[in-house]
């Protein structure tokens, strides 16, 4: 089969995969030492801060450096700009930097960075969109050149995890000169990677920073080029991966991996990560006074029309697995031992009947990825009397529109940025806040002080109690653990882990 036959099967869901010319393209690949991965999704601002997407976390990996570093492999906390830390108090936390570290533009990087970074990120007027991971911090203070306090409103025992993860330093002398909006369309990192061009709607790229420094506990970056291209089209993307304009892909369809398997020169790997689905309703009643979400027997009847195993098997598939509690089962904190909703459409139809909605229910849902999971979600509502029209936009979109109080009921993952804890999901959905659809005064109580308590023991007891009633008063519609599946040239040497970070700085070429 030619190339060209391919490509028009392809891009009518027939995948005769096995006899596929897939050379690379004279632009990418390990010839030219260039990777280009691809996504459905595009960050509406590259500055790490100001967007909450994944693929801003892979870039933020990838440009930016933190403070610390935790090594994927055995968890372990190492220094990364830090040398070491020390806490002072309960409250106060000092670090020592690393010297001879320079930003991409060959700033030196010192203390002053560090201050400037987290004093400007939690300053109300900054426009961070990520508060939940700095609000833990009251303000940052250089004590000397390379040392430098932070210090905390109140106890935050997680502030080590936070530090290796969602908190990249800025350059403050650059920053201060060129703006938000000038760091938008040239940002300057520490990382292993450098930005060389943004193009918003196309692409993003990286070059080796070749004085990134030589006792990194990161891998030692070897590929020269990273583009990151925005492809929202599957079939497009998949066809580009088949011609060598894309060396690598993530979120591919169960069924297209399946297929992609029997591909020569391509590879195929795929296990369950941190990220977890679910539905959130208006139990708040912030849509106005007709919204059926406010009674808990809709909110359970939605619970109970969904079997979320039928999901997974059918369509997640890999690692994936149903979950019955508003966190990553694995996360620190995350209680299971919570009221759990069997799938029973017979029930549900009674639970509604009960409060009011014999004739049924519409609605609109709201989604912003993988259409085909939210689709399935629908049909199960429309068999016990939901109708939900879907509006499918883009992430940036939604959040605005949910944060404004117009959203009765959304299909929203989360990947908790990587960070191995209760208080980087359930505390960011039940804190108050416009990401809290529940407005659950007690609820946000318990979190907060499990949030702020050092004792282990004590933490856990307050997250469960929290859990406990999400579950109980039907706040989610928690779903399933993604499984993502990865296809890659078989060229390139890739190692994917439970975090949902691509680690391309530790990737090469084989």
């Amino acid at each position: 089969m030619n190339k060209l036959l391919h490509l028009t099967l392809l891009s009518a869901g027939a995948f005769a995969f096995a006899s596929v010319n897939t050379a690379p393209s004279a632009l990418a690949g390990p010839d030219n030492d260039t990777l280009v991965w691809a996504s459905d999704s595009e960050p509406e601002n590259v500055s790490p801060y100001h967007n909450n997407l994944r693929e801003r976390v892979v870039l933020a990996r990838h440009v930016w450096d933190t403070l610390i570093y935790r090594d994927p492999d055995t968890g372990e906390y190492r220094g990364l700009i830090a040398t070491d830390w020390e806490w002072v108090d309960d409250t106060t936390l000092e670090v020592n930097i690393r010297e001879g570290l320079t930003f991409h533009n060959g700033d030196p990087l010192t203390a002053e960075d560090i201050e400037f970074t987290f004093n400007y990120v939690v300053d109300p007027d900054s426009g961070v969109v990520t508060r939940q991971n700095t609000d833990w911090i009251g303000s940052a203070e250089a004590v000397d050149d390379y040392t430098v306090r932070i210090h905390l409103d109140e106890p935050f025992p997680a502030a080590i995890e936070y530090l290796a993860g969602p908190t990249p330093i800025y350059p403050k002398a650059y920053f201060e000169e060129v703006g938000l909006d000038g760091f938008s369309r040239e940002p300057i990192g520490s990382g292993p990677y450098k930005i060389t061009e943004v193009r918003p709607g196309q692409h993003v790229r990286m070059e080796l920073f070749e004085d990134y420094f030589e006792d990194s506990p990161r891998a030692e970056a070897t590929i020269g080029t990273l583009i990151f291209r925005y492809i929202p089209d599957g079939e497009t993307r998949l066809a580009e991966l088949m011609t060598g304009s894309v060396e690598w892909l993530w979120r591919v369809p169960a069924d297209q991996a399946d297929q992609l398997e029997a591909v020569p020169d391509v590879a195929v790997t795929s296990g369950e990560t941190m990220r977890v689905a679910y539905l959130r309703m208006d139990a708040a009643g912030r849509t106005g006074d007709d919204n059926p979400f406010t009674k808990l027997e809709v909110r359970r009847a939605v619970n109970h029309a969904i079997d979320r195993q039928a999901i997974v098997d059918s369509l997640i598939r890999g690692g994936a697995r149903v979950i019955n509690s508003a966190c990553f089962p694995e996360q620190f904190g995350c209680e299971q031992d919570v009221m759990v909703y069997d799938y029973d459409p017979d029930k549900a139809r009674a639970l509604l009947e009960e409060a009011g909605y014999a004739d049924g229910i519409e609605t609109n849902i709201y989604a912003y990825r993988e259409r085909e999971y939210t689709e399935a979600v629908i049909g199960y509502l429309r068999e016990v009397g939901i109708t939900a029209n879907l509006q499918f936009m883009q992430y940036a979109a939604l959040r605005d529109l949910a944060r404004a109080g117009e959203v009765p009921i959304d299909n929203q993952t989360w990947g908790s940025f990587s960070i191995n804890d209760v208080s980087a999901i359930t505390t960011t959905f039940f804190n108050l806040s416009g990401d809290d659809f529940a407005q659950d005064e007690q609820v946000a109580e318990w979190l907060q002080m499990g949030d702020t308590r050092t004792d282990p023991a004590e933490r856990e007891e307050y997250y469960s109690k929290a859990l406990q009633r999400i579950a109980e008063q039907a706040y989610w519609v928690p779903l399933y653990s993604y499984s993502t599946n990865y296809a890659h040239i078989e060229e390139l040497d890739f190692q994917p882990y439970p975090d949902e970070v691509p680690r391309f700085y530790a990737a090469s070429w084989k």
